[in-house]
């Protein structure tokens, strides 16, 4: 191919769409078309749009329609047209393409997923890509002693799968148990030469230094780990059979103003503002914030539903909601996605943001979401002298959790009421 404007040959490697050499070319073609009163010529079409593949062909259509749908720029539509068209184009009509194929045969320019995004939806994509924690888990067990790592190893696949009688983990629970774990093995293999060897004083005198929450995560790794090597017969006896874990005392205090004077500093931008006042305000978790759609809202009546339990929406969230819909609105306004909160990558699709778009915005920079929703359903005890069915209703929280806030607001006015009294 050449350039329309010059002639000039096109370096190899370009895109299929490509029309002119440079910018300067494509600027002084428009100026010559527009100077002659030539109008413009239509845009051009992706070839895969017409090839004699049908695979490839309906693939091109496919991606052209998603992009229309979910916003995606021209250029975007182009390049995953081009990545389609690499992995398609010599593939016989109905195989499926694999995920390795494509996240390495595709060219540079085009996105991965997009292009796996509209491979999954006609069906032709097959996943034969290992999980990344199975390779975390070979990588990690690998580095431990010979006599521990196979076992360890089983252990934290099988709480990946799950069996007949126990649900998968979550991986957040593998990185929980190995990381309290690990320092332990280590200090074992310097004396013992496998698992089996292990004893319960040498489990007591490992966890003599813990305290807090290091020691319950670690007591509860150690119980899963022995308890796994039991039942595979890994182990002859199992040294944590008696251990138990003790229960942490939670103890919350009402946040006090320079926390409040914190918060309101890092908070600036609408979407910051929006999510500290759901959390302030109405009590919502992390994962109900992201989760919030704008279905969910009902801005005339001032009504918002969080995780499914409808309520009146506070004058503070209202006026967040609104500075951030018209941010919303400017930015992305031919988003797909309904989410109220997305950003650059989700508003191209119709998920929510990841997590680490909250921790990003607010917990790398010092607010806690947890503290400010603890210190919102604290001060709803307090004035109603710690009614556990009260905060149910309004927060729409479990039994367990109401219980536990009623029991630091007995706590707290049980100790104003001391204080009142000697001060007497």
């Amino acid at each position: 191919m050449s350039c329309v404007h010059c002639g000039k040959p096109l370096p190899e490697g370009s895109r299929r769409d490509r029309a002119h050499c440079d910018n300067k070319c494509r600027g002084l073609a428009s100026y010559y078309r527009r100077k002659a009163g030539v109008p413009p010529s239509p845009r051009r079409q992706h070839p895969a749009l017409t090839s004699d593949n049908p695979a490839l062909r309906s693939a091109a259509a496919h991606a052209k329609q998603l992009g229309e749908t979910n916003g995606w720029s021209p250029s975007l539509v182009l390049c995953a047209i081009d990545g389609l068209t690499t992995v398609l184009e010599d593939r016989p009509p109905g195989e499926p393409v694999r995920v390795t194929d494509v996240r390495t045969r595709i060219p540079r320019h085009a996105s991965s997923y997009r292009v796996a995004e509209v491979l999954a939806d006609l069906d032709l994509l097959a996943d034969d890509s290992a999980l990344a924690i199975r390779s975390w888990a070979d990588h990690r067990t690998s580095e431990l002693p010979v006599g521990f790592a196979g076992d360890v190893r089983a252990w934290l696949l099988g709480l990946l799968d799950g069996d007949s009688r126990a649900r998968p983990r979550s991986h957040t629970c593998l990185y929980v148990y190995f990381g309290c774990g690990r320092p332990l093995l280590e200090n074992w293999a310097a004396t013992r030469g496998y698992l089996r060897e292990i004893t319960v004083a040498d489990v007591t005198t490992a966890l003599v230094t813990l305290r807090g929450w290091q020691r319950r995560n670690a007591i509860a790794g150690l119980r899963s780990l022995f308890r796994f090597a039991k039942k595979r017969g890994l182990i002859f006896a199992n040294p944590t059979t008696r251990l138990k874990a003790e229960e942490i005392e939670r103890n919350l205090l009402p946040m006090t103003d320079a926390e409040v004077l914190a918060v309101e500093r890092i908070a600036v931008t609408p979407a910051q503002r929006l999510i500290v006042a759901l959390a302030a305000v109405h009590a919502a978790r992390a994962t109900a914030i992201r989760h919030l759609t704008l279905d969910d809202l009902d801005l005339p009546d001032r009504r918002i539903s969080i995780a499914g339990h409808a309520q009146r929406l506070g004058e503070l969230p209202h006026q967040t909601l609104l500075s951030w819909l018209d941010e919303r609105r400017t930015i992305w306004p031919k988003t797909p996605n309904r989410h109220v909160l997305i950003n650059a990558k989700s508003a191209l699709g119709t998920g929510p943001v990841g997590a680490e778009y909250l921790k990003r915005h607010l917990l790398h920079q010092g607010v806690y979401l947890e503290r400010i929703r603890g210190d919102r359903v604290l001060h709803e005890a307090l004035p109603i002298g710690a009614d556990p069915l009260h905060l149910a209703l309004v927060f729409s929280l479990s039994h367990t959790t109401t219980s536990r806030y009623a029991t630091i607001a007995r706590n707290l006015l049980d100790g104003q009421i001391e204080q009142a009294a000697g001060s007497e």
